[in-house]
């Protein structure tokens, strides 16, 4: 008790300001890091990582300053080193897209006219799948990030086109299968595998595409949009509910709501997402 009243007493010695501008120093950089991995597996990784380095350092300083344990400081010195050579192996595909986002970094935010276009793009892409009955999964993500997911596809980082989109799901890409994310007005991903809802009575037998459709916004507040490969029917999935056969404007609302006025689309559209209709036979 005595060495950790010492300690907390050496560090007092300091400057206020100059102690509270260092933490706030430290809590940006490790929340800027913990942002920038939310819903990925480094995001878990570097969490383990930060509880060992703070606990051992604070424990080990402790012990060294109390028993005079210079091999031990010794030793974890290289202990350090060798962790950062193991963070940099670890966080390889992470520090790659850092690197990535950096180089193609954008000063300024998608304005709400690149938004509405986006809108419009989708719009025209999911009438004319619709039309030729294109099978179709198109992800929306809002505050809830989907990066665990984004990892098990193809990265695209391409502009949202109508012509984009209809090619990604067209049968004869090696990218049409499974779901396409889309985030403000960039296609991030294609080809992402989505977790599949249980099968139940509440809307019917469903197909694969619209059980990844409700099975996402069960976790998460994605706005999701199914084209049924059968019928050519189109269906809005949010909070793990199904709205079959969205009209045009429909859609546009709701993709208005999620992609342009950045509010939860849950709270505008929650009557009429708890509005079950029920779902027609067996779809893909």
């Amino acid at each position: 008790m005595s060495a950790i009243l010492e300690y907390i007493l050496n560090i007092s010695l300091y400057e206020r300001l100059i102690v509270v501008a260092e933490l706030l120093l430290i809590g940006v950089f490790v929340y800027a890091i913990i942002t920038f991995l939310e819903g990925t597996r480094g995001e878990r990784l570097f969490r383990g990582m930060i509880f060992v380095l703070v606990a051992g350092s604070l424990v080990l300083n402790l012990l060294v300053k109390t028993f005079h344990m210079d091999r031990i400081e010794y030793l974890y010195n290289g202990f350090l080193i060798a962790v950062l050579i193991i963070a940099v192996i670890a966080f390889q595909p992470e520090i790659r897209r850092g690197l990535i986002r950096i180089g193609q970094a954008r000063f300024f935010a998608s304005s709400p006219q690149q938004l509405s276009r986006s809108v419009e793009e989708i719009i025209t892409a999911v009438s004319q799948m619709a039309a030729e009955r294109t099978g179709a999964i198109i992800v929306i993500p809002q505050q809830v990030a989907l990066g665990e997911f984004i990892e098990t596809g193809v990265r695209v980082d391409a502009k949202v086109t109508s012509e984009l989109i209809r090619t990604i799901f067209h049968g004869g890409t090696v990218l049409h299968d499974m779901a396409i994310v889309i985030q403000a007005d960039r296609i991030v991903a294609a080809r992402v595998q989505l977790p599949l809802a249980e099968a139940s009575s509440k809307f019917g037998q469903l197909g694969s595409r619209h059980r990844a459709a409700i099975g996402v916004t069960t976790s998460s507040d994605s706005v999701v949009i199914v084209v049924s490969e059968e019928t050519g029917i189109v269906s809005v999935a949010m909070e793990g509910n199904l709205i079959r056969n969205v009209s045009e404007s429909q859609l546009r609302r709701h993709l208005t709501t999620a992609l342009v006025e950045a509010t939860p689309v849950l709270e505008k559209m929650g009557k009429l997402a708890r509005t079950e209709t029920k779902a027609d036979s067996a779809e893909s």
